[in-house]
């Protein structure tokens, strides 16, 4: 379970690689003034949401389902990849490990390889919500990896009918409150997504604002004390709401494990149990509940050990070509009027 160098040099100095990556970058977007609003200028908790402003054909094309997805005898987890990732993210891990299972399980890849406007990309979110909601027949779970984490909570947040869609929802290494490493955007401008993930950004500020979780989900959020993107780790924990919430490190369940920001999300054995915790039983997930056999186990199950080098390696390079393919902008972008309590 150890990062390769790359993704290591990627996430660690985000600030340098960000910094490489503005020679020959567009910024259309650079003159944007993104606002400074207080908590109190932001929209009604229950406030219905606005309508969704991508082509609905779009929206469509972007979800993937398996079969046993329709009428599911079985919460149908839907997965949202993190940062320059798309859902393959999770082709030679997760959906192996549920096809094995018969679980069912759908994905939305989100635009930009998830690396613009999070506000953008969030109506995917809802989109897929809705629609895995109706296919199914049934409450859903949504899981995300890092940044992937955020446009459900952003969904939740402001569209407030998908909170009666969901059941359960799952992030591994998602930085709730921001990231430290982030925080290099305002030297050396940043795709749209990143700038979002800074410990001041202002989507952030409208993302928490009034409640942090919602009554009837159960949120079970996952961390490593070995982050190297998120710094302090503890940044990730959901603090406030009336969702039922298990904010888990990996290491308070096997105190040797040493998965980090990208094992979290695509290979850790505890984070797989964990999740199916939490698929399986009403409620978020428990430690208690988790076998210490779990401790002993390399890779998650669907993990191929012969093949897990090379799977990562393209991960790392899907990673490195999304990121230096993504547009630079100078500023944050601006939270859209629906966020706000006036609009």
């Amino acid at each position: 379970m150890k990062i390769s160098r790359v993704t290591h040099i990627l996430l660690l100095c985000a600030g340098l690689a960000l910094a490489l990556l503005t020679t020959g970058a567009a910024s259309a977007s650079a003159s944007a003034v993104a606002l400074t609003p207080s908590t109190g200028e932001f929209a009604p908790l229950n406030r219905p949401g606005p309508r969704l402003s991508v082509p609905r054909a779009d929206l469509a094309a972007a979800v993937t389902c398996t079969p046993n997805a329709a009428r599911a005898k079985k919460e149908v987890a839907l997965f949202v990849p993190g940062s320059a990732l798309d859902p393959d993210e999770f082709s030679w891990n997760w959906f192996k490990a549920l096809d094995a299972i018969g679980h069912p399980y759908c994905s939305v890849r989100l635009p930009g390889h998830g690396l613009v406007d999070i506000q953008v990309s969030s109506e995917y979110v809802v989109y897929a919500i809705r629609h895995v909601h109706a296919l199914s027949g049934r409450r859903i779970a949504v899981i995300g990896h890092s940044q992937g984490g955020l446009e459900p909570r952003f969904a939740l947040r402001f569209w407030p009918d998908t909170r009666a869609m969901v059941a359960d929802y799952v992030s591994f290494g998602t930085p709730n409150h921001g990231s430290e490493a982030n925080d290099t955007c305002k030297d050396n401008g940043c795709p749209a997504a990143l700038w979002q993930m800074s410990r001041q950004a202002n989507l952030l500020k409208a993302l928490n604002s009034g409640k942090e979780t919602f009554r009837g989900i159960s949120y079970t959020n996952i961390r490593t004390d070995f982050d190297q993107f998120i710094l302090p780790s503890s940044s990730s924990d959901l603090r406030g709401g009336n969702g039922r919430v298990a904010n888990v490190s990996l290491q308070s369940v096997c105190p040797g494990n040493t998965g980090e920001h990208i094992a979290v999300g695509t290979s850790d054995p505890v984070a797989y149990a964990l999740t199916m915790d939490a698929l399986t039983h009403s409620g978020p997930a428990r430690p208690s509940r988790i076998a210490r056999s779990v401790c002993d186990q390399d890779h998650m199950p669907g993990v191929d050990p012969l093949t897990y080098k090379d799977d990562l390696a393209a991960l790392n390079a899907t990673i490195s070509a999304n990121l230096a393919a993504a547009p630079i902008i100078k500023r944050e972008p601006p939270l859209k009027r629906y966020v706000f309590a006036r609009r």
